[in-house]
């Protein structure tokens, strides 16, 4: 086949796949706890009915399938042969609250779309499409449960100390699964794993202001998540006299200001206060307790843990000028992850094979592949999220820019097919 037909083929075989795929993100929005939104949390009814879906699109593009014992759906495409390495492909199947259709399953999607891309051609590697049960942490306050246990990361402080609304724990909702499921599989990589390669909306604007379909993910932020408690006094808001007042959510303002400044003086850097709540939450009482949220994120650990340090001893000394006490806890640490140099240039290319210009870009947002990359060499390819909007009902993807992430994932697939090739005959290489 020439290259021209090749091309021409692959631009046939992406537009189709690029309206097959939107259609099956249609259908899985319709899969959800909660009607009226989408939401489907871990090991729910919902999730079920994914797999359900799922597995009879992927059985019937020829691939073996199963589901582990995390609760996470795999799909084999088997090589060309028998002994051979194994490239992973996957994003999660789970989502916030009143979600996006697109956020995570049209990784999973993506997968299946270059599977049925291949035509029945075997490559001289296996294909393992995966999705995973928990990225969100929406069921039980932590996230990437699914790749975790994947990864051999899931510890016994998250098995046993955490915990949903029921009061059910991660191993006992995990055990319930897993006799519910006798079939499952363990949750391990494949010996022969070689590589992950994750599709995923950016969720943000830059490719939008760029006017570029694609970017290619270098390094995904570390996350630093931390809970404040001003304490104050509360009083009657007609009889205290503004300067004897010790209100706790007016001292929290002012620190919430100070985190802004913090924030933009530093590039790269973001803080953001997602959730506040005071008591006694009367119209007519001072706030006595200002109860906060922080999230902090960088692509470097020693710029985040600093910026960290210094917005936490901003609140102990505003709450101190004012009177007032201030506990800081933080709950959740996750290290800025860089992806694999050699993964990332195949994306590169891949996209310029496929004819589109692409950049190099830092994930503020958490992905599965920051769990799976210091494990297996990773990649993720970012497609452009109209007006930045996800986690949201109006998350959306352009059908152009999910045929050229298909066109770039199918020479990906080359791409990859040479590297592997190389590595098999000069381990050296």
């Amino acid at each position: 086949m020439s290259t021209e037909t090749a091309i021409s083929e692959r631009i046939a075989i992406s537009r189709k796949a690029a309206l097959d795929l939107q259609e099956r993100i249609a259908a899985l929005a319709s899969c959800t706890d909660k009607p009226g939104e989408i939401l489907r949390t871990f090991l729910s009814p919902a999730m079920e009915e994914v797999h359900q879906q799922l597995r009879w699109w992927l059985e019937r593009a020829g691939l073996q399938v199963n589901v582990d014992s995390a609760g996470n759906i795999r799909g084999l495409h088997e090589s060309e042969s028998g002994d051979s390495p194994v490239l992973l492909i996957g994003s999660h199947l789970d989502t916030v609250p009143n979600a996006g259709a697109y956020d995570g399953i049209l990784g999973v999607l993506m997968g299946l779309a270059l599977v049925e891309g291949l035509r029945a051609r075997r490559m001289p590697y296996a294909i393992e499409l995966i999705g995973f049960s928990d990225e969100e942490g929406t069921r039980f306050g932590i996230p990437f449960i699914g790749s975790r246990a994947l990864a051999g990361t899931l510890s016994e402080d998250h098995l046993l100390n955490s915990s949903d609304k029921s009061g059910i724990t991660v191993r006992e909702a995990l055990a319930q699964y897993v006799e519910a499921h006798p079939e499952v599989t363990p949750s391990v990589f494949s010996k022969k794993t070689v590589g992950y390669l994750e599709f995923h909306i950016e969720q943000g604007p830059v490719l939008e202001n760029r006017n570029l379909p694609l970017g290619v993910v270098q390094s995904v932020a570390g996350q630093t998540r931390c809970h404040l408690v001003f304490k104050g006094n509360s009083g009657h808001a007609g009889t205290s006299p503004m300067a004897l007042r010790r209100d706790a959510l007016a001292t929290a303002a002012i620190w919430m200001t100070r985190c802004e400044i913090i924030a933009t003086e530093v590039d790269g850097l973001v803080a953001t206060v997602g959730q506040i709540s005071v008591e006694p939450g009367g119209v007519n009482v001072i706030p006595g307790v200002a109860r906060c949220s922080l999230d902090v994120r960088h692509a470097d650990d020693v710029v985040r843990n600093l910026a960290v340090e210094n917005i936490l001893s901003e609140a102990h000394a505003i709450a101190n000028r004012r009177g007032l006490a201030v506990e800081t806890h933080i709950y959740h640490t996750q290290p800025a992850v860089h992806l694999d140099s050699e993964m990332i240039a195949l994306a590169e290319k891949a996209a310029r094979k496929a004819g589109f210009q692409s950049i190099r870009m830092t994930s503020g947002a958490g992905h599965d592949a920051m769990v799976i990359a210091p494990h297996v060499p990773s990649t993720m390819i970012f497609l452009r999220s109209p007006g930045g909007i996800s986690h949201h009902p109006d998350e959306s993807a352009l059908i152009e820019d999910i045929e050229a992430a298909i066109h770039t994932g199918l020479c990906f697939l080359d791409e990859f097919a040479a590297f592997v090739t190389k590595k098999e005959s000069d381990p050296r290489a």
